[in-house]
């Protein structure tokens, strides 16, 4: 067992109860044999090291401002992507499902039954950001029961990909449309499966409005961003009173001929996903989906040019752009806060008073939602956090009332609950050694009640080193799960040490770089970071994310020198990987911790250990009984075991049902091969250039497109497209003999 990563400090400052347990724990007296493994725990399951005072904030800071599930009696829904009313005082909410359905409930709390108002699976291509996108009602649907819907299929002649707008009416059951009704008004052909765009939505004007990205890849390499003549990149707009539609008579650009479609509207856009028209104003605010840095929030005017691909966001993209007359966000914001904004809406509503009039939108990786004010020339004013959603936000719906609600992955709609947003770091004691969680920081002696810990399957983190504690309150214990994830009680905390070799393979040249905290709090987890400063002496909190270039002496590179960039994550950026879908706490599961740990006194299974002490609500059982990761130097196991498990811990947090990303896999380890749904399956977000690509490709891992993620060093590319910039060439070698082997 590599003791470097352990505990040793446990001992100094546990009262050694810890070690008496175990000592005691590996007799053979049966009448104390609680889980039936042959060994005795004879101080009961109380016994653990008393946690000492800690002073770090328990009560969440952002838990002001909640998300309520708003309809809790409601079954989860199946990927949902949009939620809308349909404008004839019925008081009902439809919620898109991105496979095809849309479902319809009444708008009451006690709600617990939502019926199927229309299913069109079999027409649309689903995966990934393809799927059913948009709904939008008539005008007039109280009298003429039109309704209107975007997906994507493959029905374009001559292209694979097809983005479809089309008219549906309802039956005579309000509650059920014809599904046999379908009247296709548009299609535009798609080169990509991406960049979708999603909304549809009448305007104040009575015309349909429809976004569309720039035809997807990356980096908009058709061009259609700027090309007037492709109706991709562009917001239309189109009069569908006469079917299948004319052009209002004040489109900018009709009748400018062939250079121009007579539809466009507005144009330079990436992803224009999700936009809104304000009740109140008519203003028509939209969130455009950056590349690699930007997000932004434009409030879109007739005939504007929004800038891509010669900008994201204010910032060129690409050197050289013509002079133009571009329009420029209204706010924007780079990737330590969020990766993929989608847009919401100008609240309206009664609920929240004080967020009355504000722009409300939030992001899709990083969960977070703001509120943006402007004043009456839409000159920003201010963007306050609100808070974290309890799950990523695929849209924002609004009610008859103008209420809001949050959807996402994770199935649930929620509202948002009221109060005054405030600063999520309220109450983190500015310096590491003021915490409590060291009786000694500059010797990194852990405080008493701190349990080291480590796992058989680690994140990669560019070659640092880590160590690891968690601290559980006294009296409280974990919920454990066999399989998913575990719950902890409020005011659990886990930190993790990092540290860096300045010379390879000398752990006393290692340098101290950050210490990050993660706390269970009244409304949910919050993570920081602690820079650590020249001196080694302590550690500074970050206010946002942070780094640096190391200059590493190593071998293994050319001129015996790693030069690499090493970052320090913002309280976002933590819990980009710490998310909702993951259970927020990655290390901390069963698979992780049945494994050996070296104590210092013995050596035991760690979650054998944690049931001896009393971590646990319950008694478990045989720690053997479960399952286990395995390491990925481990030779007595398997390279699928192996491969397995790393891919579990290095990119499951995302590409876990529910997760941050828009890509259909599933690379949890507990699941059969075919139901990752990589093996054999083309990628449906690029191919980066592979041919006959394969996200995992049986016999060839040169054609997975899972391992070359893995191995670029291209920021746009590279996965996880956070914590790393360098790649894992052990993984790599692992990895690639066991797709090899398929």
């Amino acid at each position: 067992m590599d003791t470097k990563h352990g505990g040793n400090g446990l001992f100094r400052l546990g009262l050694g109860l810890l070690a008496a347990a175990l000592l005691l724990g590996c007799g053979n007296s049966s009448d104390l044999d609680r889980d039936g493994d042959g060994n005795a725990d004879p101080y009961g399951l109380e016994q653990r090291p008393v946690l000492g005072s800690l002073n770090l904030p328990v009560t969440n800071p952002t838990a002001s401002v909640g998300f309520a599930d708003a309809f809790p009696a409601l079954p989860d829904f199946n990927q949902p992507i949009y939620l809308t009313h349909s404008g004839d005082n019925s008081n009902r909410l439809f919620v898109v499902e991105q496979p095809g359905v849309i479902k319809v409930f009444a708008n009451d709390p006690g709600v617990s039954q939502a019926s199927v108002f229309l299913d069109i699976q079999t027409k649309v291509s689903d995966g990934g950001e393809m799927g059913l996108l948009g709904l939008a009602f008539d005008p007039a649907y109280a009298n003429n029961g039109y309704f209107y819907v975007y997906y994507t299929d493959f029905s374009c002649p001559g292209s694979a990909r097809c983005s479809v707008l089309a008219r549906y009416s309802v039956s005579a059951d309000p509650n059920v449309a014809n599904v046999n009704s379908e009247t296709v008004i548009l299609r535009v052909p798609q080169p990509y499966s991406n960049h979708n765009g999603g909304t549809i939505t009448f305007g104040p004007d009575g015309m349909l409005y429809w976004g569309l990205g720039d035809g997807g890849s990356v980096g908009d390499p058709l061009g259609h961003g700027q090309n007037l003549a492709t109706l991709l990149g562009a917001v239309l707009r189109i009069d569908v009173r006469a079917l299948p539609y004319t052009i209002p008579t004040n489109n900018p650009f009709r009748g400018a001929g062939d250079n121009a479609a007579d539809e466009i509207w507005a144009y330079g856009l990436r992803n224009p996903y999700r936009f809104s028209f304000d009740r109140v104003t008519g203003n028509l605010w939209l969130a455009d989906v950056g590349q690699y840095n930007i997000e932004e929030i434009n409030v879109i005017e007739r005939g504007g040019n929004y800038g891509w691909r010669w900008y994201e966001g204010s910032t060129e993209y690409e050197g050289g752009a013509p002079a133009g007359n571009y329009e420029w966000p209204v706010y924007e914001y780079d990737h330590s806060l969020g990766a993929s904004v989608t847009g919401g809406y100008v609240y309206r509503g009664s609920a929240v008073p004080s967020l009355y009039g504000r722009y409300i939108y939030g992001d899709f990786v990083s969960s977070r939602v703001w509120a943006l004010t402007v004043d009456n020339n839409l000159n920003f004013v201010s963007n306050e956090e609100l808070g974290e959603a309890p799950q990523n936000v695929s849209a924002f719906g609004e009610d008859e009332a103008g209420e809001l609600y949050v959807v996402g992955y994770g199935g649930r709609i929620y509202r948002l609950n009221g109060g005054t947003p405030t600063d999520p770091l309220a109450g983190f004691p500015q310096w590491l050694s003021d915490t409590g969680l060291f009786s000694s920081t500059a010797d990194l002696t852990p405080a008493t009640g701190l349990i080291a810990y480590d796992v058989a399957s680690p994140l990669w983190s560019d070659y640092s080193e880590k160590q690891r504690w968690i601290a559980v309150p006294n009296g409280q214990r974990i919920v454990f799960n066999g399989e998913g994830n575990w719950q902890f009680p409020v005011g659990t905390v886990l930190v993790k040490h990092f540290g860096m070799e300045m010379v390879a393979g000398d752990p006393d040249s290692e340098r101290r770089l950050e210490t990050r905290v993660l706390i269970q709090q009244t409304g949910g987890w919050v993570g920081v970071t602690y820079r650590w400063n020249g001196q080694q002496t302590d550690a500074q909190l970050l206010q946002d994310a942070a780094s640096e270039t190391l200059s590493i002496a190593d071998a293994n590179f050319p001129g015996n020198t790693r030069v690499q960039v090493y970052h320090y994550p913002s309280p976002t950026q933590c819990l980009r990987c710490h998310s909702v879908a993951a259970g927020r706490v990655l290390g901390v599961r069963t698979r992780q911790l049945n494994v050996m740990f070296d104590y210092g006194d013995v050596e035991d299974v760690q979650i054998r250990t944690w049931n001896h002490i009393g971590l646990f609500t319950r008694n478990i059982g045989r720690a053997d009984s479960y399952a286990a990761h395995a390491g990925l130097n481990d030779s007595g196991a398997s390279l699928e075991a192996r491969s397995r498990a790393y891919l579990d811990s290095n990119c499951a947090f995302c590409h876990t049902p529910g997760g941050a990303t828009p890509v259909n896999v599933n690379l949890n380890s507990n699941i059969s091969l075919t139901a990752m749904n990589a093996i054999d399956v083309a990628p449906s977000a690029g191919d980066l250039g592979i041919a006959n690509a394969r996200i995992i490709a049986p016999g060839d891992h040169t054609r997975s497109v899972l391992w070359e993620r893995m191995h670029t060093t291209d920021a746009s590319l590279r996965m996880p497209p956070v914590a790393s910039e360098m790649p894992d060439e052990n993984a790599l070698d692992i990895i690639g003999q066991w797709i090899d082997s398929l």
